[in-house]
């Protein structure tokens, strides 16, 4: 597996998180909770980028799931080693970073967290993954874990294996959020996405959209002072809000 340096560049966003630590299965998770009347059942799963949950980016976008209506977890599966904010600058050695957080690693802590809340009495789950994160919202989608997926910009995908073994393994409506510069899912990956699961094909649904001018990263790293970067993000969270209401 690999990263690309689009992977560890980006800008810091402000805000105040409004989001709880709180500790699921024994695993640290970064909680957002609507504020008004939610369905108790139902949890949106956050799966983070190389970050991890200590990037205020993260807890941001969280807290705007939650606020229209989701509870939201996001699970520290990196174990607090998110790669440090100032590698967005200075430059960083993320393979070697990815040899400490396999998927032997990382897949046991969503397990672990998924049968705490299961236990909890939620019984329906989406999930959405940024970059690194979307590699794993794939891995439940294929055991039919999640019910819903949603990706943007995601990484590490085998093209096009994971994207037929996702036509034929899962049950899980797909939207991809996908953009102009992506070493990750590149303009041929998502042609061939598109054949493979557009047009009607995956019958549970599928959704890609394209946000031009937009590189790797921009949905949850973007620099919101250039204006297609900004448009493309909120954009891009628009219809991830959307997706879920229709389908989770």
């Amino acid at each position: 597996m690999s990263l690309c340096q689009n992977c560890v560049k980006g800008v810091r966003h402000e805000g105040t998180p409004e989001g709880k630590l709180e500790m699921i299965g024994g695993i640290p998770c970064y909680v957002g909770t609507p504020t008004g009347d939610y369905a108790k059942e139902k949890v949106i799963l956050y799966a983070v980028d190389a970050f991890g949950i200590e990037f205020i980016n993260n807890k941001l976008l969280v807290d705007d799931f939650a606020r229209n209506g989701f509870k939201v977890i996001a699970p520290d599966y990196l174990h607090g080693d998110g790669v440090p904010i100032d590698a967005m600058e200075t430059g960083f050695d993320i393979m070697t970073w990815l040899t400490r957080h396999p998927t032997e690693v990382i897949r046991p802590i969503l397990d672990t967290v998924i049968a705490s809340l299961k236990e909890q009495g939620v019984t329906t789950f989406g999930a959405t993954g940024y970059c690194l994160g979307g590699r794993y919202v794939f891995d439940l989608a294929f055991e039919n874990i999640i019910q819903v997926s949603v990706v943007a910009h995601p990484s590490l995908l085998k093209v096009p294996d994971d994207l037929e073994k996702y036509a034929t393994q899962s049950k899980a409506p797909l939207l991809i959020n996908s953009c102009t510069v992506d070493q990750m899912f590149p303009h041929e990956a998502q042609k061939v996405a598109d054949e493979i699961l557009g047009g009607g094909k995956f019958a549970p649904g599928y959704v890609r959209e394209y946000y031009e001018g937009c590189t790797h990263g921009f949905a949850v790293r973007g620099d919101l002072n250039d204006p297609a970067t900004k448009a493309g993000k909120e954009r891009a969270f628009e219809k991830s809000v959307e997706f879920f209401l229709q389908h989770l």
